[in-house]
């Protein structure tokens, strides 16, 4: 490995470095404490709970770094107790609290916060967030409400589009044969939705409920108390969880594989053609042209990426925003759209229409804004391009796909896109979030019924944000919640987190996928930007996700192969029938070493991307071509993988 690029670049595409949890014993009891909340609540190594933070949020829905100091953290035998003070500002205002969090052997775990607004202090929430894991969909839960009344109910199996369960107090579910779990939340009124609208893997129970105004001032002075606390009960049968190495399994053909797709934002028109070689490395995709008169594109715009479509080889799509708001003037301004594609020869084969308010977010309960009817935005559509394929759905997330529901017998395709740093940014939550994409996929497909489904152009950034002004421009190049340029698009952590997000979608029935775009924020080379960019800004090339995207891109429409990964949440995988004859991809989503078997299998040949080839995967776009005969598959942190496997 080259001295002078830093593991952390490689692996993350960034010199921050980020303090490693602490691992909190009491007796069975354990939990990860992180930036002054806690992670990963087991007993027995058994998760009870994804997380219990104490946040504090800004009226744009972004979530204060707090400031901690003070901190003690004290174990024994018996258990264990940490205390901190902390401080949530911006030059403008200032929330200040104390925290205590407790556990002991016998499973009972309690965190307080005491709080005290040290100016007036706008935000959208501050208090306690409870984290159930996915792993509970559809699973029982007892539910005490804030009244005292307990009801019998389950956490959602199909994603719930506004929030399943309201008015609470406490929550008692089983975390594994014989071990079940209360968790109380005092203070305030709790209620939950389901994150996975957002790609998390989890149910949020959060404090005050969204029927209440938002955002909502904390007069100076005011001081608020809650208290979060969880008791085990255990029965003894839950034996616990085993490691071990991951098993990957084939099975038989499973349908064509998905068409994969770029973005391009106008924005980047320059860049990417000046990259053009480089891109057209990539082989056969779809280019989703952004079109979006909010933001000063135009019919030049539209041209110019029409033609860096077909300087590329790639089939360009139109996604289109509509402005108008009153129905005659929407008509008209999708009419006028068709003539100016009809003038450039008619080149889109798919065209993806959205009125613009669709494009913020929606709240349960709030009033959707005026907006021309879809059906007739779509019929529009079909006059103005009557050579064309049509979409609808969302240009933002599943999330409001999910609430608002598109007349699916008016489309040829259902589409959405989705942002894994909508909540949070760390590298954990990231990854972890891949793990609600199967639930996402049966979601989608419950509202397509049989219209094919499209996803993204997605990426770990934010491409816009549906809750706020505009996504965190992240000028020091951090990890954090709703960048729009996220580091880790040029890390090793990219590649691995495309090749998750592919697969998990290509297992779920997604008739094509587009990921990022082809420079710039969500791009697959570099291109110099206002934020650095470290080893690329030196020494220009192609990230390690060019490499996922150029293998992805000539497996599709090749037969899938079922495929079966005994750990999901530490590796993913895609198969496909090829040239090769069977053509495996994995990827490591883990920081940990992955040792895989596949099961069945003679000969593997194989290439791996790790760590230590990111600058001759940066020079090579065939770097994962030169396959080599393979005893063993062992896959370094983040790692991705080709193989050829033989009978």
């Amino acid at each position: 490995m080259s001295s002078n690029v830093s593991l952390a670049v490689r692996l993350y595409g960034t010199e921050e470095q980020v303090e490693p949890p602490r691992v909190l014993r009491a007796g069975s009891l354990s939990a990860e404490l992180e930036a002054g909340n806690l992670r990963y609540i087991r007993y027995r190594g058994h998760e009870l709970l994804r997380a219990v933070s104490f946040i504090v949020r800004n009226p744009d829905w972004g979530t204060y770094n707090p400031r901690i100091s003070n901190l003690s953290a004290e174990e024994t035998d018996g258990g264990f107790r940490v205390t901190y003070d902390a401080v949530a500002a911006d030059e403008r205002q200032e929330f200040r609290y104390s925290a205590e969090i407790s556990g002991t052997s016998d499973g009972r775990l309690i965190f307080r916060a005491q709080g005290r607004a040290a100016t007036d202090f706008e935000t959208n929430r501050t208090g306690f967030v409870v984290l159930h894991p996915e792993s509970a969909a559809g699973q029982a839960v007892r539910i005490e409400h804030v009244d005292g009344r307990s009801v019998e109910g389950a956490f959602p199996e199909l994603i719930d589009p506004v929030q399943p369960m309201m008015d609470l107090r406490a929550l008692t579910h089983k975390a594994a044969p014989g071990l079940s779990v209360t968790c109380r939340m005092e203070g305030d009124t709790f209620e939950m939705e389901d994150q996975r609208n957002w790609t998390d893997a989890s149910f949020k129970t959060y404090v005050r409920p969204l029927a209440l105004p938002w955002p909502y001032r904390l007069a100076a002075g005011t001081e608020l108390e809650q208290s979060v606390t969880v008791t085990v009960e255990d029965r003894g049968s839950a034996a616990a969880p085993t490691g071990g190495m991951v098993t990957v399994r084939l099975g038989g053909d499973a349908g064509p594989a998905p068409r994969l797709g770029l973005g391009l934002d106008p924005a980047d028109a320059e860049d990417a053609r000046a990259a053009r070689d480089r891109l057209s490395e990539i082989g056969r995709f779809y280019l989703v042209c952004r079109h979006d008169p909010r933001q000063g594109h135009s019919s030049d715009s539209l041209r110019a990426a029409v033609e860096i479509a077909r300087d590329l080889g790639a089939e360009p799509w139109l996604e289109a925003v509509v402005l108008s708001v009153e129905q005659s003037a929407a008509e008209a301004e999708i009419a006028e759209l068709g003539r100016v594609a009809a003038s450039l020869g008619s080149p889109f084969r798919v065209v993806l229409i959205s009125p613009a308010p669709d494009l913020k977010c929606t709240l349960p309960g709030s009033v959707w804004p005026p907006s021309p009817p879809l059906d007739a935005l779509y019929r529009a559509a079909r006059r103005a391009f009557s050579g064309s394929e049509i979409g609808g759905g969302m240009f933002s997330y599943f999330t409001e796909l999910n609430r608002k529901r598109p007349p699916k017998e008016l489309l040829d395709y259902v589409v959405f896109t989705t942002c894994a740093v909508v909540h949070a940014g760390d590298d954990r939550s990231v990854m972890e979030g891949l793990g609600s994409l199967p639930f996402i996929a049966r979601s989608a497909r419950a509202i397509a019924g049989e219209t094919p489904i499209v996803v993204g152009p997605s990426a770990i950034g934010m491409r816009d944000n549906p809750y706020g002004e505009a996504p965190m421009a992240n000028p020091h190049n951090i990890r954090q919640a709703m960048n729009f340029n996220d580091p880790r698009q040029r890390g090793l952590l990219g590649a691995a987190w495309n090749l998750g997000y592919f697969s998990h979608f290509a297992r779920g029935g997604a008739a094509a996928i587009a990921l990022g775009g082809l420079v710039g924020a969500f791009g697959a080379v570099h291109a110099r930007r206002s934020w650095p960019q470290p080893f690329f800004d030196a020494q220009p090339g192609l990230y390690p996700v060019f490499h996922i995207l150029r293998g992805l891109a000539r497996l599709a429409g090749r037969a899938m192969i079922a495929t079966e990964i005994s750990a999901p949440n530490l590796v993913q995988g895609f198969a496909a029938r090829s040239d090769l004859g069977r053509e495996l991809w994995l990827a490591n989503l883990t920081a940990e070493r992955q040792h895989v078997t596949i099961e069945g299998v003679g000969s593997v040949h194989g290439a791996i991307l790790a760590a230590e080839d990111l600058e001759a995967a940066a020079a090579d776009p065939g770097f994962l071509d030169r396959m080599e005969r393979m005893d063993s598959v062992e896959l370094e942190p983040f790692a991705v993988a080709r193989l050829a496997l033989q009978p």
